[in-house]
């Protein structure tokens, strides 16, 4: 069954979608239903806000991403850029640009993988608009945060001798990015009856489709006492994210090959391709792990916390930003991850 979106209105789209939704936090005091959305925040906690655009044929592709998994996606990456600030997400607001070809059942589709993140993270969806589109699909979501001020971290606070950590591991979306756009190309000149084959890849495609912010390793260190100098997501690749902290910090740092954390899929694959390993971990981007720096007094406590990774140590801004290989050698890192203006 296919419902046109113009027999509802936007107005009725939007009531439709948003259906039943129940606010989690208490510095929400009004969603949606009024001209504005009411926050309250408490005067010693500090506001977060971040937006993210996302456009269909440049950010997604609809051939081979569930509109569900579309949506549970492009909430998910502005929670991260709240983490990344050492906050909490409480709310977002959502925009949507729709052309003609999109049913009502599609927006379903779309506004429950949404609303599964903002369940799954306790966040708030409290407005937002929707408008015909000309060129696609349009999602644009803005996240709203808090944090004590004592606690945000910015990416300007690395220090000489600080450590590099990196959560989780790197290259994998990358991959899985490579595998769907190889599959596609396959299955365009090919019967209509053939599947794609993704046995043994399930891992890397879900860190495509389905990535996760890292919440819990906020909630780790935190636990632990620790708080990052500096730190950022990686959404850009490891490298780009890097060089950011080291411009922005006035430093130089030192990142070892042999200690870059890479999953055996992302390993395969990239055998697969004939690509080089090690590239695609610095540079492949949406792994949306959190790559921070902390003194080397808290040594012995990040060495505790799982699932995180010493990748090397700031340094002097004379002495640049560099990779050393496996072998000893020295290579300058450079910012060759994503770029939408490319």
């Amino acid at each position: 069954m296919r419902t046109e979106i113009a027999t509802l209105g936007e107005f009725g789209l939007i009531d439709h979608l948003t259906e039943g939704i129940q606010l989690q936090n208490d510095s929400t005091k009004k969603g949606i239903g009024d001209d504005a959305a009411v926050l309250s925040y408490p005067a010693d906690r500090q506001v977060l806000v971040t937006t993210d655009l996302l456009l269909e044929g440049v950010h997604f592709d609809l051939v081979y991403t569930p509109l569900k998994h579309l949506g549970y996606k492009a909430a998910v990456v502005n929670f991260s850029d709240i983490y990344a600030m050492n906050g909490t997400p409480r709310q977002i607001t959502v925009s949507l640009g729709v052309s003609k070809r999109f049913s009502v059942e599609d927006m379903e589709q779309l506004y429950a993988g949404i609303r599964l993140a903002c369940e799954d993270y306790g966040v708030d969806i409290v407005g937002g608009d929707t408008t015909s589109s000309l060129t696609g699909l349009t999602i644009s979501i803005t996240c709203i945060g808090e944090a004590g001020e004592d606690q945000i971290v910015y990416r300007n606070g690395a220090h000489e001798t600080d450590l590099i950590c990196v959560s989780g591991n790197l290259g994998a979306a990358y991959m899985g990015l490579q595998l769907l756009e190889r599959e596609k190309k396959v299955l365009a000149g090919a019967d209509k009856d053939v599947q794609p084959d993704f046995a043994g890849r399930e891992y890397i495609l879900e860190r495509q489709l389905k990535p996760e912010a890292r919440r819990d390793i906020i909630e780790k260190l935190h636990d632990a006492g620790i708080k990052p100098t500096a730190m950022m997501d990686i959404s850009d690749g490891l490298s780009s994210e890097l060089m950011h902290i080291c411009k922005q910090s006035g430093k130089g740092c030192r990142i070892y090959e042999e200690h870059l954390p890479i999953d055996y899929q992302t390993a395969a694959m990239a055998e697969e391709f004939n690509m080089n390993l090690t590239t695609c971990a610095l540079n492949g981007g949406e792994d949306y792990e959190l790559l921070f720096t902390v003194p080397l007094t808290d040594h012995e406590k990040i060495q505790e916390i799982s699932d995180v990774r010493l990748i090397g140590h700031i340094t002097k801004p004379e002495l640049g930003c560099a990779l050393i290989t496996r072998d000893g050698q020295e290579f300058e890192l450079k910012a060759q991850g994503w770029n939408p203006l490319k």
